[in-house]
């Protein structure tokens, strides 16, 4: 059976308002791959820097933006367990999720335990795995150590503070005045990011500097967050939101991070400083592991959700300048049915 899908096409470099909606026959799943009905997909940053062009080794526009999604598969093709049908899975596409439905490789998908909502569910996908790599793989935290978390309120950061507080670890975590109680609630001690002391008022809070810093603005400030981390620790990048709305080249832009990071990581003074790479070929072969991880400690309640809001996907521009207002906490959600 031939299925059509209603997809959202980033045409180019648009405002929200020019995200297109368009329907199409799925070609049939080949060997290795299903057909996945899309019950929830996030809108992250990655998408707002593909919407201006400035995603590091994003297609060539015009295409269909979505980084991960959760849905239950439909179809099978040739090779693939015929039992997956009518189950529900996750998976990151890093493209292509904003639809209605999907076809993806069986070996990447990770079973969502039952009992879990879809849009709950897909918060942790890629700000799970990331949280987790960064804290567990990356910087390698241990409890009774201290870190940073910048942007403390978005959907890595509060998974970030989650995961870190559950391990015994203390947060500082940075965030706009509205969002302080949200932080608190999560276990960390917020910081109004917009405050001109802003690293004076951590290292009032952890004077010997903390052991992990978790950057994901970059531009100017990164260079403060080397500063706050003591020896022995590790700043960890994963980001440049300063840099969303500069002109230039994107990879550029990356270069010139690598290059900072490199030669802080270089210098004599024990501290590490790395980005972190989602699709690094070390990181990559333990996605499905670590987001199984990541799926337990929500099914135990160690992880609490933040959904900002739920659109559905024929909203698709509406739930991006929502999530581009830079004015909730947590993740926006579309839901796979085009209505």
């Amino acid at each position: 059976m031939t299925v059509t899908a209603t997809e959202i096409v980033l045409p180019g470099v648009v405002e929200p308002s020019g995200l297109q909606v368009r329907t199409r026959e799925l070609p049939a799943p080949g060997p290795g791959q299903v057909v996945l009905r899309v019950e929830a997909t996030g809108v992250s940053f990655a998408e707002q820097q593909m919407r201006l062009g400035r995603y590091y080794n994003q297609p060539p526009f015009p295409f269909v933006p979505g980084y991960d999604a959760v849905g239950t598969v439909t179809a099978t093709g040739p090779g693939v367990e015929a039992g997956l049908a009518g189950r529900r899975f996750a998976v990151v596409t890093k493209v292509g999720a904003w639809a209605s439905h999907l076809v993806a490789d069986a070996a990447a998908l990770v079973a969502v335990p039952d009992g879990l909502d879809p849009a709950d569910a897909e918060t942790v996908v890629v700000n799970g795995v990331t949280a987790y790599q960064m804290l567990f793989r990356v910087a390698k935290v241990r409890a009774g150590q201290t870190i940073v978390v910048l942007g403390a309120n978005g959907g890595v950061g509060s998974t970030l503070v989650q995961l870190a507080r559950h391990a015994g670890i203390t947060v500082v975590g940075t965030a706009s005045a509205r969002h302080h109680a949200l932080v608190e609630r999560l276990g960390a001690t917020p910081v109004d990011y917009r405050d001109p002391d802003l690293y004076v008022r951590i290292l009032g809070l952890a004077p010997g500097g903390v052991d992990a810093v978790f950057d994901h603005v970059g531009g100017d400030g990164l260079k403060q967050s080397w500063h706050l981390v003591r020896k022995g620790g590790t700043l960890v990048s994963y980001g440049t939101a300063a840099d969303k709305d500069s002109p230039g080249s994107p990879q550029m832009t990356f270069l010139n991070l690598f290059s900072q990071l490199w030669m802080w990581h270089l210098s004599p003074n024990n501290r590490s400083a790395r980005f972190y790479n989602f699709w690094a070929a070390a990181f990559k072969k333990r996605h499905n592991e670590d987001l199984a991880a990541v799926f337990k400690l929500l099914t135990e309640g160690v992880l609490t959700p933040q959904v900002a809001a739920r659109f559905p996907l024929s909203q698709a521009a509406e739930a991006l300048a929502l999530a581009e207002s830079r004015t909730v906490a947590g993740k926006v959600i579309l839901t796979g049915e085009p209505t």
